[in-house]
């Protein structure tokens, strides 16, 4: 009889972002809200 047993092991670790990265993000996250506006009234032609 053999009892094999598996162990996992999870690490989460914090990600740190700085300064340069959150405004990076931003700004992504304006262009993308942007753009998804300019597709809606482009449908709205349609």
């Amino acid at each position: 009889m053999t009892l094999n047993l598996l162990f996992f092991t999870i690490i989460i670790k914090a990600n740190k972002t700085s300064l340069e990265e959150a405004i990076h993000q931003e700004n992504i996250k304006k262009i993308h809200e942007e753009n998804f506006k300019k597709t809606l009234q482009y449908r709205q032609m349609l």
